[in-house]
């Protein structure tokens, strides 16, 4: 019979995330990340006897009376038990307990799931559950084979151009990301979080958040930034300007992301989801075709579960507060 305990040290945590293919947002650094933003992280693992067996990060966020919270476990739990009725069951338990929680939300990172008796398919989902997954274990040759004609002639010819990849070290380098990216985001009509935000992430995961610039003279012209684990890059961010467009920088800096990270020794490349616009259909033409996750499944822990699950706005407010933006 497996026991529940709260994590408290980072270097426990994320020895066990990063050896059992965990999810890059199961990390320690991703919950600090939300912390700082409204939101609460355990770290719950369970024991069977003297081993881990299984971990979930729950983030938690407040909600207006009656509903109280909602918890959230992204692309988790982690583990051999994992997915065990028992474990999931436990983490229920804790944020009914602990926070009071309408329902307990999990993403797992996995194709499939038993839902176990009491769970059940969300109508709210956080991440999407159609993304492109690739291999990053087959050759580069493999990967460009199976792309889009256009793709591959347009990752050559950006390649051509005048323009240095490198990864951003600096604060100042991601400043100018960031205003890549407010230009982005004028010109596609989406929201960002505020700046503190984005240098959050990029303190606080460290070397788990790689960002990745093409420049021309000096300048970036577009950024894509990652997250990731020991065998999974995701993408969480991207963006570029005016001249990036027109020199389809995106191209040359995706390419050259999937190629370092493969360098790194991942084994798998997430592009972070599809949800049916211009920029999925960029991420469509890099792949044979599309994987379909898990999906969301919910524990309902409250009778005003059907008020949260109608989708009122409280519900949709919470959820795009967690999504990572573009």
């Amino acid at each position: 019979m497996i026991e529940l305990q709260r994590c408290t040290d980072q270097e426990t945590w994320d020895d066990f995330i990063l050896e059992n293919n965990g999810h890059p947002l199961q990390l320690w650094g991703w919950g600090q990340l939300k912390m700082a933003h409204g939101w609460t992280a355990d770290r719950l693992l369970a024991y069977d006897e003297d081993t881990i067996v299984a971990a979930a990060q729950v983030l938690t966020r407040k909600l207006p009376m009656p509903l109280r919270a909602f918890s959230y476990v992204p692309r988790g739990p982690v583990g051999e038990q994992g997915s065990s009725v028992d474990f999931l069951e436990l983490i229920a338990d804790y944020a009914k307990r602990e926070h009071h929680s309408v329902a307990l939300s999990i993403e797992p990172d996995s194709l499939e799931l038993d839902v176990p008796q009491g769970w059940v398919r969300a109508k709210n989902s956080v991440l999407p559950s159609k993304t492109i997954l690739l291999d990053l274990e087959k050759s580069d040759s493999d990967l460009l084979a199976v792309m889009d004609k256009k793709t591959r002639q347009y990752i050559r010819k950006s390649t051509a151009e005048a323009i240095t990849i490198k990864q951003v070290r600096s604060r100042e380098d991601l400043a100018k990301c960031l205003d890549v990216y407010h230009q982005t985001s004028h010109r596609a009509k989406f929201s960002l979080h505020n700046d503190q935000y984005y240098y959050d992430v990029f303190n606080l995961l460290g070397d788990h958040s790689p960002v990745f610039a093409a420049y021309q003279d000096d300048q970036p012209i577009a950024f894509l930034w990652l997250a990731i684990s020991a065998d999974t890059a995701f993408e969480l961010y991207g963006g570029m300007n005016e001249e990036g467009q027109t020199l389809r920088a995106n191209y040359a800096l995706k390419w050259y992301a999937i190629r370092k990270t493969k360098e790194w020794g991942l084994s798998r490349y997430d592009f972070g989801g599809l949800i049916g616009d211009g920029v999925s259909n960029f991420k469509l033409s890099w792949a044979e075709g599309e994987t379909n996750l898990a999906g969301t499944f919910d524990r309902p822990l409250s009778s005003f579960y059907g008020v949260w699950n109608s989708g009122l706005p409280t519900a949709k407010k919470v959820v795009r507060a967690f999504k990572p933006r573009r």
